[in-house]
C-alpha cells in the first residue's frame, strides 16, 4: 500500500485513499478501525458507506490527508482532494478541522501550501477548484492568500441543513501556482 506523509512545522499529514479505506475494512475491526482513524459512530458510517458504496469511478478519486498535531499525536483535520478528475487533471480542494478548539490556530494556513504544491507537482494537477459558502470568511482569507481566483457563483450548489446553498468557486491553474514560487 502507497503510504504517502508529509510534514509542517506543527503536522503530521498522512494519505488517505481509496486503497487505504478499503485495507481498513478488509483487514481490521470496526473497533480498530473506529480507533485507526479516531471517529465516532457517524464517522464510522460515512467510512463503511464509502467502501461498501465504491469511492472511484475510471477516472474520479480522491486523495487527502489526516492532519495529525505533532504536540498531541491526535488526527485534528482533513485536507486535501475529493472529485479528482484524472483524466481531466482537475481536483476539487477541500479542508476541515474536527474542532473548534484547532480553529484560529493557524493549522490550515500552515497545510494548505503544502497540499498545493502536492497536487501540482506530484498529482500533475493542471486546476484546482475551491467552492465555499459566501459567509465562510476564514475560508475566503484562506483561499485568496494561496492566489485563488474568483470564477462565480455556483447557485444552490449544495444541500445543507434542508435548504439549498450557494458556493463561491475559485479556482488556482499550474501555471499561476508556478509564478509565485
Amino acid at each position: 500500500m502507497n503510504d504517502i506523509r508529509l510534514e509542517t512545522k506543527r503536522l503530521y499529514l498522512k494519505a488517505v485513499t481509496p486503497k487505504y479505506i478499503n485495507h481498513l475494512f478488509e483487514s481490521h475491526t470496526k473497533a480498530e478501525i473506529r480507533s485507526i482513524l479516531e471517529i465516532d459512530e457517524t464517522g464510522f458510517d460515512r467510512y463503511r458507506n464509502m467502501f461498501e458504496n465504491g469511492m472511484e469511478t475510471y477516472q474520479i478519486s480522491f486523495l487527502y490527508f489526516f492532519l495529525i498535531e505533532k504536540e498531541s499525536k491526535q488526527i485534528i483535520g482533513e485536507c486535501g482532494f475529493h472529485t479528482w478528475n484524472k483524466k481531466h487533471s482537475r481536483a476539487e480542494l477541500f479542508y476541515s478541522l474536527k474542532a473548534d478548539n484547532f480553529k484560529k490556530r493557524g493549522f490550515m494556513t500552515e497545510a494548505i501550501p503544502l497540499i498545493l504544491k502536492y497536487g501540482f507537482e506530484q498529482m500533475a494537477l493542471h486546476r484546482m477548484e475551491a467552492l465555499i459558502a459566501a459567509w465562510n470568511e476564514p475560508s475566503l482569507k484562506l483561499i485568496h492568500k494561496n492566489g485563488f481566483v474568483k470564477e462565480g457563483i455556483m447557485r444552490e450548489d449544495y444541500f445543507e441543513n434542508g435548504q439549498h446553498e450557494d458556493s463561491i468557486c475559485f479556482s488556482l491553474l499550474a501555471n499561476e501556482y508556478q509564478s509565485t514560487l
